[in-house]
């Protein structure tokens, strides 16, 4: 089953409005034009690196995973590029523990007995522990009534008087799925049913079946989620008796990002990010061979071109994205006090040519949804919107909900932004009416499928994006000023990270 992303849309029209109004044309911040850099830019080029990365795939079993053979290909074919035109490339190597689901089930023995659908009825957590019990069922501290506000779980006073061995049914809400789990383990819980809050959050959908994560590490019991309507009726049964099973474990994966620099301030240093890797089902040409291979071709212009910029800018190629974020947090996870000051901005860009898209900029100051990036995160947005506005292309906003790679920066106070052009959410009547294409339809039918291949790919708003990323990049690389806040390290936002990529955390 798809995690729904429940993308939060503000109101379109007013981003729109500030999208075509007039703008002189694209300029770097120093005065510098970006028209050579974004014509040399080319989707063309680009799709070319989506073939190589096809052709990968279909050598490698279909797909490009973090721990393939076709991830390690699509490695060497980006390195070679790299350092053939001039670049000295590192391979960060990293490791981590994948969650490996097998199976799960879930029943009502008693009253009434009742078998509970996987991926209808119930979801495993990632991460969840393994284990098979039989027992009777504890509510922990719900809210049913009025607003629905919920801190079930959130303490340890929350499951006093619980029963040790109980299994316990928990309400979605204010802290982490992870911690509600660790305190019911705490407890002595054999299981844990998390179900959804029931309250109403625009954007969001808190009524029905939801896909989490606990993160790592594997947690030591069972743990699934449901839907609020299941929760409830559970909860307003007597003498529940409930089966919970989860097979799953977890296995050792190494992995690699590939990093490459150009010249320039290391103290302002500019990261343009992309993550490689695909899902295991398949090629992920969209999701993500499209950023990587926009980002590719800008480092390989710049290097064309002789630019030299006057920040450093790492070109990084993120390993493990669809497992969990994982190397771009590595990489974030390995910088000393002094780098993390050193770090200006990251641009991350993750898919870019969804067939059925609509022109996605990160909210970096807020204003659509009231959760602002770092500092510096507006003026990466404003950027953007600038340049958008200079081409007569509208936009709209899309929130800072920690689905992609910028999750590590911007939890360490790193300004971030980025671009995006829709993954399975459906398209509304009011993004077609702007953006074209069809209401009522995914952004990217093919989203985490085996159809994600060069055929998903919309190559019309590829090369505008790749024209964004090229201006960006050199707007970034060439500005003589530091982001707004980076010099002190300090400002972390107001953003409330929900997801960690495609799995709610809370």
């Amino acid at each position: 089953m798809r995690q729904t992303r429940n993308i939060q849309r503000a109101a379109v029209a007013a981003t729109i409005g500030l999208a075509v109004s007039f703008a002189p044309p694209a300029v770097a911040a120093t005065g510098t034009g970006s028209a050579a850099l974004r014509t040399a830019v080319s989707a063309g080029n680009i799709t070319t690196h989506l073939e190589a990365l096809q052709a990968i795939a279909e050598a490698n079993g279909g797909n490009r995973a973090a721990d393939s053979p076709g991830y390690a290909a699509s490695l060497d074919y980006i390195d070679g590029l790299l350092t053939s035109a001039g670049y000295t490339t590192e391979r960060q190597p990293f490791s981590y523990d994948r969650y490996d689901f097998r199976s799960a089930s879930l029943e009502r023995v008693s009253p009434s007995p009742e078998t509970y659908a996987y991926g209808t009825g119930f979801l495993d957590m990632t991460y969840s522990g393994s284990g098979d019990v039989t027992a009777p069922l504890t509510a922990v501290d719900l809210n049913l009534a009025g607003d629905r506000a919920s801190t079930s779980g959130c303490e340890a006073a929350d499951f006093a008087g619980f029963t040790a061995g109980h299994i316990a049914l928990i309400q979605r809400g204010t802290c982490t799925f992870r911690i509600k789990a660790d305190n019911a383990a705490a407890a002595g819980a054999s299981g844990v049913i998390i179900f959804n809050q029931g309250n109403v959050v625009p954007g969001d959908d808190r009524l029905g079946l939801f896909g989490g994560t606990l993160d790592l590490p594997q947690a030591a019991i069972p743990v699934v989620s449901t839907s609020y309507d299941t929760g409830a009726q559970l909860a307003g049964l007597s003498s529940v008796v409930m089966h919970l099973a989860v097979d799953a474990g977890v296995s050792r994966i190494d992995s690699y990002n590939l990093l490459a620099d150009t010249t320039g301030r290391a103290d302002r240093t500019v990261v343009v990010g992309a993550h490689l890797d695909s899902v295991a089902e398949g090629p992920g040409i969209n999701d993500n061979g499209s950023g990587s291979a926009a980002i590719l071709e800008t480092a390989l212009q710049m290097a064309e071109l002789g630019i030299q910029p006057t920040n450093r800018v790492r070109f990084a190629f993120w390993g493990g994205e669809e497992d969990g974020l994982i190397g771009s947090e590595y990489y974030v996870s390995q910088l000393s006090a002094r780098q993390l000051k050193d770090h200006a901005v990251n641009l991350n860009f993750d898919m870019v040519g969804s067939p059925n898209f609509v022109r996605y900029v990160y909210d970096g100051d807020g204003s659509a949804f009231g959760e602002k990036g770092p500092n510096g995160s507006a003026l990466v947005e404003k950027v953007f919107l600038d340049y958008f506005a200079s081409q007569g292309l509208p936009v709209a906003p899309t929130a800072f909900d920690g689905r992609s790679d910028y999750f590590g920066f911007i939890s360490n106070g790193i300004p971030a932004g980025g671009l995006f052009t829709g993954a399975e959410d459906l398209k509304t009547a009011e993004e077609a009416a702007v953006f074209g294409g069809t209401a009522g339809e995914p952004l990217d039918p093919c989203y985490h499928a085996a159809c994600d291949d060069i055929d998903n790919v919309n190559t019309a708003v590829l090369e505008e994006m790749a024209d964004a990323i090229a201006h960006s990049t050199l707007t970034f690389a060439m500005t003589t000023s530091a982001v707004n806040g980076t010099a002190k390290g300090n400002g972390t936002g107001n953003v409330d990270l929900e997801y960690k990529a495609n799995k709610l955390l809370k």
